[in-house]
């Protein structure tokens, strides 16, 4: 047994870092998963009533407008907010540096989509994407502009101010977008309610920090930045290339209305699992920042983190996976059943991106970016051979399963040198994933025997079916964690005990 197993195996679940930092970790990770849940909630009623509203080509339209900005926007990154997270040493000297590159990106990109907006509405064949990229180009200057002292939100763990940030400029973003989509009847619902988010959270981020900074520029504290923000770039241009490259190939060669579907499919199907790992990221990896030096810590920090990601992920893809058409055909309408083949595939593979997703913070943490840039340029070359053959043979679905090609791809070489760098034991480590997905495909054949004992579908038999599942798994759960000691109940108290400490 090695010595992060062994640690793993003597303690009490509590990441195995020192006792404040435990309790700030698991208490951040709380604040983080309630806005997290919060956040989707409502984005879910927006979801459901924005689709019974408006047509799937609307979706498509906004979703050209957001391609083209998360475009400049990943092939502009600078990576100075991750840098200002890793260094340990007092930042406040860095910040008007990096706030005054950030606030001058803000503006070129801005006029970079405005000029450009006619080209890429010819490119997409589509002359009423123009006028909605124009608009919200603007966002880019709103985010530059943005107050770099929210950075210590996370840099200190202080979630809760997060919470409030983020939270309150979807509640905005709700409110604005259904108002409008009754009155509007089209895109620009969804326009000016992306626009009001944005302007928000400007606000706010001067409300919630007192950080006021100023206009400045030094060298070489950028280059100090930008030496680990170097590779940040690189990972994110590759990541935007690999998870937004489908939705630009989809809306050129497959079309607007297309684009809608996939867009609403990968919507649907990635959102519980990735907004999970996403969560569980953002806390550990200024967790690990502090770990980096003691190797003993951050393996046994790591088995815990992938634990507690694989224990509420899978289950999550996996009734995605089962209860899809019930749940488009219900929430959505019939209208959107043809994107149900795609919602599957895709639920699959965010689930092994939910397990992935681990061990980017531990490259991060480390000192290690370098590590998740190189691994996602083979992410890239499996999606590029064969993401066109397979869309043409089966459409949407057909890019879907490419996905899911680039997502296998990429897993085994993240999740096998993040083993490496934090000294766990590969055996562990499969430990920690494979009981989940036993216990998934319990939850899977339960809900499969009732279904057809039902023999038909309402949103009553569909909260059953959602019931039936969770107590299900649940119940698999406590049974196999007699034989194979897993630790949920350790993993529970923990969590329970740092809450009430």
């Amino acid at each position: 047994m090695t010595e992060p197993e062994r640690a793993v195996s003597e303690g009490p679940v509590s990441l195995q870092l020192n006792e404040s930092l435990s309790k700030k970790v698991i208490k951040g990770g709380i604040w983080l998963f309630g806005l997290r849940l919060s956040n989707r909630g409502l984005g879910f009623i927006r979801t459901i009533i924005l689709a019974r509203l408006l047509d799937p080509k609307d979706f498509g339209l906004l979703g050209i407008a957001l391609l083209v900005a998360s475009t400049l926007d990943a092939f502009s990154q600078t990576g100075l907010q991750s840098a200002l997270v890793y260094k340990k040493s007092d930042v406040e000297s860095y910040l008007d540096v990096a706030w005054s590159s950030l606030a001058i990106r803000g503006m070129i990109l801005f006029l970079l989509l405005v000029v450009t907006a006619p080209s890429v509405a010819d490119f997409f064949n589509s002359d009423e994407a123009e006028w909605i990229i124009k608009v919200v180009a603007f966002n880019m200057l709103l985010t530059g502009f943005g107050n770099i002292g929210i950075v210590f939100f996370q840099k200190d763990l202080e979630f809760k101010k997060q919470f409030v940030y983020e939270f309150s400029a979807t509640v905005v973003d709700l409110a604005v977008s259904i108002s409008l989509a009754f009155i509007l009847r089209n895109v620009w619902a969804l326009v000016w309610g992306g626009m009001a988010k944005n302007f928000v959270r400007l606000i706010l981020s001067y409300v919630l920090h007192p950080y006021r900074p100023k206009l400045r520029f030094g060298i070489q504290k950028f280059k100090e930045l930008f030496s680990y923000g170097i590779w940040i770039f690189g990972s994110t241009v590759l990541v935007f290339l690999i998870t937004q490259g489908d939705d630009i190939f989809v809306g050129k060669f497959l079309g607007v209305t297309a684009l809608g579907f996939y867009q609403m499919a990968f919507l649907i199907s990635n959102l519980p699992a990735t907004e999970i790992a996403d969560v569980i990221s953002r806390v550990t990896f200024p967790a690990y920042s502090k770990l980096q030096n003691d190797r003993v810590k951050l393996g046994s920090a790591f088995l815990k983190v992938v634990q507690l990601t694989a224990y509420v992920s899978i289950p999550l893809a996996g009734g995605i996976f089962i209860l899809s058409h019930e749940f488009v055909e219900i929430f959505l309408g019939a209208k959107w059943l043809p994107m149900v083949p795609a919602v599957r595939i895709l639920a699959l593979s965010g689930l092994i991106g939910s397990i992935s997703a681990t061990t980017r913070p531990v490259f991060q943490g480390t000192g290690n970016p370098r590590i998740d840039t190189k691994w996602q340029i083979f992410r890239l070359i499996a999606l590029i051979a064969v993401i066109y053959p397979f869309s043409r043979r089966w459409g949407i679905s057909g890019v879907s399963l490419a996905v899911l090609i680039s997502t296998l791809t990429g897993a085994v070489g993240f999740n096998v040198m993040a083993i490496r760098i934090t000294g766990c034991s590969a055996l562990n480590w499969l430990k920690m994933v494979a009981l989940p997905v036993f216990n998934t495909l319990g939850m899977f054949v339960l809900i499969m025997l009732i279904k057809k004992l039902i023999g038909r579908m309402d949103l009553s038999y569909f909260i059953l079916l959602s019931a039936a599942g969770i107590i299900g798994y649940f119940a698999f759960t406590c049974l196999l964690d007699r034989f194979f000691n897993y630790g949920v109940k350790d993993m529970t108290q923990a969590i329970w005990a740092s809450l009430n400490s």
